[in-house]
């Protein structure tokens, strides 16, 4: 019996988290286009998604529907049409499957003028999650015919490339969900190295703060950065599924309870209430404290949370990033501090 072919219309937790980046978050799109193919996008342009349906022609006029994960233009000066899909795993026979959703988009689009057909290819480019290490920056479609040839380039955007001071200093939020992917290969020590563990934990308060930092400028919608963190904490939920320290640190520094699309919520109550019209000082002021104490309510909860994992107290403080004493405040101050006295119970001894 021959081996069972992947149905490629087959979703993954990361093609979720993927499609929910680049519709909900669409302008961090921008930059990482920037990045991929050299473009200087400023922000003000727009982006318009095209379907992601397409039934691809097959023989004895058969038809096969494939989903891409996005097929978008961008619309500035120019009009500029693109192709971006995420892999989980690089093979290098996805250029077959990206050949046929450019040549369909390409005649889904294309306009006959007078005895020519004519046709744009979109820029196709593919963010790589996994890989081996010698892994080329692109990939090559050469179309052959009789009066010369063409090469498309498709190329890969690896996330291993990229380090989390690099993500943030290039404006590349888009791939922070997707970060953990570069300690895939050390989360088995990780999980059983109280070091490792706090060290990756303060990387994540760190992402945590530089993220808070980004919405503050402006850089970052409070709608943007919340769903930055959602999915986030949904791709470290599949990827560390047997790594439970891993797992429950990673979320609890993120911000605690996964409130799916809490994002959405919030930004739709915020266009009810005329979210970019009230922006007197004093509404500014009070919504800057609300965030404020709304971030230190979840560190309240991510210390309890922590400390039921077994945990030590220094640990807990550099991974909540707050002196041991406010730790011990925050607990004692909680249903009459029975958790505060099993965490604490060493250094009362002592």
């Amino acid at each position: 019996m021959g081996k069972k072919e992947k149905d490629p219309n087959l979703n993954t937790a990361y093609d979720d988290v993927f499609r929910t980046m680049t519709v909900d978050c669409s302008q961090l799109l921008l930059p990482v286009l920037n990045e991929i193919f050299g473009k200087h996008y400023t922000g003000e342009e727009k982006i318009v998604f095209g379907q992601n349906e397409h039934f691809l022609n097959r023989q004895a006029g058969n038809e096969q529907k494939r989903i891409t994960d996005s097929m978008f233009n961008v619309i500035g000066k120019e009009v500029d049409k693109y192709l971006y899909e995420c892999e989980s795993k690089f093979d290098r026979t996805v250029t077959i499957r990206i050949f046929e959703y450019l040549t369909q988009e390409a005649l889904d689009s294309g306009e006959i003028k007078g005895r020519k057909l004519i046709v744009t290819i979109p820029n196709a480019a593919i963010l790589v999650l996994r890989g081996p290490k010698k892994m080329p920056d692109q990939m090559e479609i050469e179309i052959k015919a009789p009066r010369g040839s063409l090469t498309l380039d498709v190329r890969l955007m690896k996330i291993r490339d990229y380090s989390i001071e690099d993500i943030f200093e290039k404006k590349l939020y888009f791939l922070i969900p997707f970060y953990i992917f570069t300690h895939e290969k050390d989360l088995k020590r990780i999980d059983k190295d109280e070091d490792a563990l706090a060290e990756l934990l303060r990387e994540y308060q760190w992402i945590i703060e530089q993220l808070e930092q980004a919405r503050e400028k402006g850089e970052l919608t409070a709608f943007a950065w919340l769903t930055i963190r959602d999915m986030s904490k949904k791709v470290v939920d599949k990827i560390a599924m047997k790594y439970r320290n891993v797992k429950e640190g990673v979320k609890e520094v993120m911000g605690g309870r996964v409130l799916e699309y809490e994002a959405k919520t919030i930004y739709n109550e915020g266009r009810t209430e005329g979210w970019n019209e009230g922006r007197t000082e004093g509404w500014n002021e009070g919504r800057t404290e609300g965030w404020n104490e709304g971030r230190t309510e979840e560190k309240k909860t991510m210390v309890r949370n922590l400390s039921g994992l077994g945990l030590s107290p220094d640990f807990i403080a550099k991974a909540a990033g707050v002196s041991e004493a406010i730790i011990r405040e925050w607990i004692e101050t909680t249903a009459n501090s029975p958790a505060a006295n099993e965490v604490f119970s060493v250094k009362r001894e002592e």
